[in-house]
């Protein structure tokens, strides 16, 4: 079976980078068999001149970086474009409509796994600019019908440092495990179904073991969805989901 050319834009962290290559190796051994690994180009940013730019609020610059890397990636014969963060899918949309290739959105694999499952109702960690700000939680609203609960000031507070200071640094601490759960435990007790682990990085934290409702991690399900692809899929519209 052919594979199309999988672009990864990452380094953002390259703790999760590191997930979504061996991720993806993984299902092509499984889809393909044998030593078959998938056809991947990755583009690996210094974390810190990214991190530097999304808290000072320098978006319109990490913007052009991001562009820039993109097009390296499109280039060197990349066929589809893979943003292995949450955060930086901010400026998806920038990224999209600079290259003649495809981005897949990390959004749109997640939210479809959460329908299938018959949910619609959920709680988002990540870090604080995807768990504020529109460019997330307006898309699995918007495009796919869901009901999305984010954590009060305090436990954002919380859980965006835990990812800075800790997981982006390879820092995986019992404690911080603890106060996730009692995080997601709140999101529960105000109706949550399930929970979106959405920062890439928070997957090497906490499992399903951890709540007791589901969870959605998108590192896992964005580096499935991009397999696929790289297989003869299709990239989703998420039109294809409007409610």
């Amino acid at each position: 079976m052919s594979q199309r050319i999988i672009g990864l834009l990452g380094g953002l962290s390259w703790e999760s980078s590191a997930e979504y290559y061996r991720i993806i190796n993984q299902l092509a051994r499984d889809r393909l068999g044998g030593l078959h690994s998938a056809k991947i180009l990755l583009w690996s940013f210094d974390f810190a001149e990214i991190e530097a730019l999304q808290h000072a609020g320098r978006w319109e610059e990490a913007t052009t970086l991001m562009i820039e890397a993109a097009r390296r990636l499109e280039a060197g014969g990349a066929e589809c474009v893979v943003i292995c963060t949450n955060t930086m899918h901010l400026m998806a949309d920038a990224v999209q409509a600079a290259i003649g290739i495809e981005l897949l959105h990390i959004a749109d694999p997640t939210a479809a796994r959460i329908r299938q499952a018959g949910l619609t109702r959920v709680g988002l960690l990540g870090t604080a600019f995807t768990m504020e700000q529109d460019f997330y939680k307006g898309r699995l609203t918007r495009h796919h019908g869901l009901d999305v609960l984010v954590p009060d000031a305090q436990d954002r507070a919380l859980v965006h440092r835990v990812i800075y200071e800790e997981l982006v640094q390879g820092r995986v601490l019992d404690s911080s495990r603890a106060a996730y759960r009692d995080v997601m435990a709140r999101l529960v007790a105000q109706g949550a179904q399930a929970v979106i682990l959405g920062c890439t990085e928070i997957m090497l934290l906490v499992g399903p073991q951890d709540c007791a409702v589901p969870l959605f991690d998108t590192t896992t399900l964005h580096a499935e969805a991009a397999l696929l692809w790289s297989l003869g899929g299709e990239i989703m519209n998420p039109a294809s989901s409007d409610h």
